[in-house]
């Protein structure tokens, strides 16, 4: 890679000067040169400039799995051993940092229903009052996101998904869950704050089962 960035950019500076900022002799970078390049290391090029790219998105976050899992999402052919080689060779690593990790955004456009809850969190019967939320966990390999449902009468998990990235279905497979083992009656009311990562699929703050 050190040879492909000299040779894109020996119109616009000397080789000479190249090969000292990159660290290689200039009788390393003829001899690259001169040799055809395989389908392999082609291969390579496309790969690498893709985990970059995923590098710099996920704030140098992703470690191996997680960057061989994106890489196939994009249609690339790549296994958990040519992606920890391409980020060992090209000092490609995780930063680890233990920022606050933001799960709600309360600055959206989607519709917000009357807060039916009103801070009541107490609840005579099951399946009377649910409540859902998103929360976060740092791993080796950056972000855990977890939904949860709670029913407030027992304090029990009712519904729960997890995911390493936070996406609207994360917290709908928390509901479906919960729906699939309690099959909740008419009113039973799913409470979650305003941000759109914790709504329900319409972006509600929180649904009253009246359709269930």
């Amino acid at each position: 890679m050190r040879f492909a960035f000299i040779d894109a950019w020996r119109e616009e500076w000397p080789v000479e000067f190249l090969c000292r900022v990159m660290q290689v002799t200039s009788r390393g970078y003829r001899a690259w040169r001169v040799r055809p390049m395989c389908q392999q290391q082609r291969d390579d090029m496309v790969i690498l400039a893709h985990i970059r790219d995923q590098h710099r998105l996920s704030l140098q976050s992703y470690g191996r799995p997680r960057m061989t899992e994106e890489s196939q999402e994009l249609g690339l052919a790549v296994g958990h051993r040519r992606v920890g080689r391409l980020m060992r060779d090209n000092s490609i690593k995780i930063v680890r940092t233990r920022k606050v990790k933001a799960t709600t955004d309360s600055n959206h456009t989607f519709n917000i229903a009357p807060n039916l809850l009103d801070q009541d969190f107490s609840a005579d019967a099951p399946n009377q009052k649910w409540a859902g939320d998103i929360s976060y966990i740092w791993t080796s390999e950056g972000w855990l996101y977890l939904a949860v449902i709670l029913d407030l009468y027992s304090r029990r998990v009712i519904g729960w998904a997890v995911s390493n990235r936070m996406k609207r279905d994360l917290a709908i497979r928390a509901l479906d869950m919960a729906v699939g083992l309690r099959q909740p009656p008419k009113g039973c009311i799913h409470h979650t704050d305003r941000g759109s990562a914790a709504a329900d699929s319409t972006g509600r703050r929180n649904t009253p089962f009246y359709e269930v």
